[in-house]
Parts: C-alpha cells; sequence; structure tokens
C-alpha cells in the first residue's frame, strides 16, 4: 500500500513520523507493508518538524496524487483549493482519500463523496472534526442503526480556553485571547475561531451524519464569542451555568409540522452540571442523543498534530484494508433529505439583560413585552444603581423569531436605556 501525503506542517510531519516509525505495526494491522510514497509541500527548504527521507519531497502535488502506483492519498494541506482539485485527481486516479479538511467537506461534501462512489474508493475524513475525539465514526457507523434527536458539542479548542479563562480568572475576551495566542491556542489572526466559522464547518459535518441530510456550512447559523462579556460569565455563574461556544445539531419539528434539522453554532450558557460544562482549557467533547442508547459524550484533544494524525491513520488502516479486500467502506448517507429549519423557528431558553430607568412600572411594562410576543418567563431580578437599575429575564422556551420581536419592542420602550445582553441557555430542563 503506497501512501501519499499533502502537506507536512503540524499534522501532515506527524502523519509522515507515525508512518515511518510504525511502518511494521501499520503492515501487521492492515494486512500488507505501508510505505511512503511521497510528501508534497509549498517549500522543499522549509523546516519541519520531522525528517522526511530523501527523495520523498516534491512541489508537484498534481503529479503525486496522479501517479499510477499511488493507492492512498492523505490530505492535509487544508481550504478549499488546490485540495479539492487534488482530492478529486487522486479519486479519479484509482487511489482512496483521508482528509483533514473541514471546510471543504462542509462546502462541497456531496462532490467529493460523489466522485467516490463513481470511483469505487473511499473518502474518510474523521480528524475534519474534534482532531483525536472518534466522533465521524460512530455516528455513521456504531448508531447507523439508532435514531440520533441531538448532537451537541465543544469542537473548537481556542473558543473553550478563553471562555474557560474568563470564566476561571474573571479575566476579559481580550485578556484572555492574548494569553490563548501566547500559548499557542489562538492563531496571531483568530477570526476562524473566534467568529464561530471553524464551528460552523465542523457543526455542518455533524448533522449531515447524524440526521442524514446534506447540510453546508452556509446552512449553519453562527455566532462567535466577541461580544461575550466578564459580565455574561459572571451572570451565567450566578445562575449556576458556565457560558461555552456550542455547536447545536437537532431533529425539530417546524411550524408545518414537518421534521427539520437545525444546525447552530452560537455561545450559550449551560448548568454546570452538565457533562459538558466540566470541558476546560483546550480540549473538545461531543454529546449525542439517540433514541436507544440514550446520551453519549465523546471527550478529548480536538486539536495539535499527533492527536489529528491519530485520527488520520486511523482512517488510513480503514481503507487500506478495504483496499486489500477489493470492497469500499460506508459512503453518504443522505436519503433523509430533511429540510433545513430556519433559526427563527429555533426553541431554546434565554437569558436576557436589560439597562432600565428605576421608576414605577417598569417591571411591569418589560413582562408585558415578553408575554405580548409569547415568551413566558421563568426567572427575573431586578439590581438597582441609583437611577437606573438592571433586569435579568431568564425565560422558558420560545422560538428565536419569539425572542428577536420581543427585544425590538424593548428597545422601543421609553424607560428600557439598553438591551445590553442576550444569550441563549441550553442543556437543562425547563
Amino acid at each position: 500500500m503506497k501512501v501519499a501525503v499533502l502537506g507536512c506542517g503540524s499534522v501532515g510531519s506527524q502523519v509522515v513520523r507515525l508512518l515511518l516509525e510504525q511502518s511494521d505495526e501499520l503492515a501487521a494491522r492492515v494486512g500488507a507493508p505501508v510505505e511512503l510514497a511521497g510528501v508534497a509541500v509549498r517549500r522543499l527548504e522549509a523546516a519541519r518538524e520531522v525528517e522526511v527521507p530523501e527523495g520523498l519531497l516534491t512541489t508537484d502535488a498534481d503529479a503525486l496524487v496522479r501517479r499510477d502506483d499511488v493507492d492512498l492519498v492523505v490530505e492535509v494541506i487544508g481550504g478549499i483549493e488546490p485540495a479539492r482539485s487534488l482530492i478529486l485527481a487522486a479519486l479519479e486516479g484509482g487511489a482512496s482519500v483521508v482528509s483533514a479538511n473541514k471546510a471543504l467537506v462542509a462546502e462541497d461534501g456531496p462532490t467529493l463523496f460523489d466522485a467516490a462512489q463513481k470511483a469505487e474508493r473511499d473518502f474518510y475524513y474523521e480528524a475534519a472534526v474534534a482532531g483525536a475525539i472518534p466522533i465521524l465514526r460512530p455516528l455513521r457507523e456504531s448508531l447507523a442503526g439508532d435514531n440520533v434527536s441531538r448532537v451537541l458539542g465543544i469542537v473548537n479548542g481556542t473558543t473553550n480556553f478563553i471562555l474557560d479563562k474568563m470564566d476561571t480568572s474573571g479575566a476579559g475576551f481580550e485578556e484572555a485571547l492574548e494569553e490563548a495566542q501566547e500559548l499557542g491556542y489562538a492563531e496571531a489572526d483568530p477570526t476562524a475561531d473566534v467568529e464561530g466559522f471553524d464551528a460552523a464547518a465542523k457543526a455542518a459535518i455533524l448533522a449531515s451524519l447524524a440526521f442524514h441530510t446534506r447540510v453546508s456550512a452556509s446552512d449553519v447559523y453562527r455566532e462567535g464569542i466577541t461580544e461575550v462579556t466578564a459580565g455574561d460569565v459572571a451572570s451565567a455563574r450566578d445562575i449556576g451555568c458556565v457560558v461555552k461556544l456550542l455547536a447545536l445539531c437537532e431533529l425539530r419539528t417546524g411550524p408545518d409540522g414537518e421534521r427539520g434539522v437545525s444546525a447552530r453554532v452560537h455561545p450559550a450558557m449551560i448548568p454546570r452540571s452538565h457533562p459538558l460544562a466540566s470541558v476546560r482549557e483546550a480540549y473538545n467533547a461531543v454529546f449525542t442523543e439517540s433514541e436507544a442508547a440514550g446520551q453519549l459524550m465523546f471527550y478529548g484533544p480536538g486539536a495539535g498534530g499527533a492527536p489529528t494524525a491519530s485520527a488520520v491513520l486511523g482512517d488510513l488502516v480503514t481503507i487500506a484494508r478495504n483496499r486489500l479486500a477489493h470492497t469500499t467502506g460506508a459512503g453518504e448517507s443522505a436519503h433523509a433529505d430533511l429540510t433545513v429549519l430556519p433559526m427563527g423557528e429555533t426553541v431554546t431558553r434565554y437569558h436576557v439583560a436589560i439597562d432600565v430607568d428605576d421608576k414605577v412600572g417598569v417591571l411591569s411594562q418589560v413582562a408585558m413585552a415578553f408575554a405580548e410576543h409569547g415568551v413566558s418567563i421563568q426567572n427575573l431580578r431586578q439590581e438597582g444603581r441609583g437611577d437606573d437599575a438592571q433586569l435579568v429575564v431568564v425565560s422558558h422556551e420560545a422560538t428565536d423569531a419569539q425572542l428577536r420581536e420581543t427585544m425590538q419592542h424593548l428597545e422601543q420602550l421609553e424607560s428600557v436605556r439598553e438591551v445590553t445582553s442576550v444569550m441563549r441557555v441550553e442543556g437543562g430542563a425547563e
């Protein structure tokens, strides 16, 4: 089994290392020798974490994937192009492919799945979501006989580190981000992480697998954590919660009674008793709920060269075995073809902080605004501050559209100075 690796950065270098160091063990597990055929890189002279044997490095990735003797291609360069073209060329040429490319799978997965099916080859991508944590294979295979109703996860280590520091130290967002960058958890440009783009791509992949429906990154409602304040984190603590950036994928029934898929990424308060609340620093965890299995949680390092390479090698061993057996594994399952529901139909609870004039009648005006739009108040408290006050409202379940209408109503009231914070509350009983 000859393997071509595209990319030799943090993940690619660890894939190469494992292929070289564990060649005998991999051969025993696969049933045939596993040989590194070549490693495509952008610059031959760049410094690398692992020493690649002489003659294996090349800058011609296209020629490498088209070689007749290459059986398996590992794509760990990321991005949309040239990764998509190289994967399609590999499949058309008869090679099976392992990828860690969440952005590409979330944006154009169907093209890759169709190409793999046409070529009668495997396209696996376990490493695209949550690093070393095995979650895609359980959704695709282990839970294939069950009905999954919800997938709830912390799938971005950078944002979890930032929010964890804000919770444990009282730091503000900028201070926690700076520490994450100093420790290497956040990039110099952290936009993809802190604005939720990375998590949204992963949510699309999780929803597609869990609900047998094609869901793309553009279908996922997205909010980042840049607007989360130390005050929000303190308010969460006051009600026994912690703030996490969550990827939430659910089966829902729309207003017309038709089943659909809800996929969203946003910061939310979850009870400290919830298993996801204990996920600290840069770790990831995915929580699933299904009809027969009930609640399951998958936890571990969600990024990093070696952990992600572990997931890549797991896929590689599986598809190498398939090649020897002249078969392929499970491909795309999109038979349900459910509608992706708009965010306005999503149902959850809300934590709302409102600055108001401290005078008689304000409380009843605010309560009436919630009632007029069908949002029931579960808990309300008032904190006075001289001439003004802050009302903190925790609602019962309501749709996102109802909540937005309520916020618009509140902003029109003369006694309301500002709606300072709106955050969803997830993971707890009503």
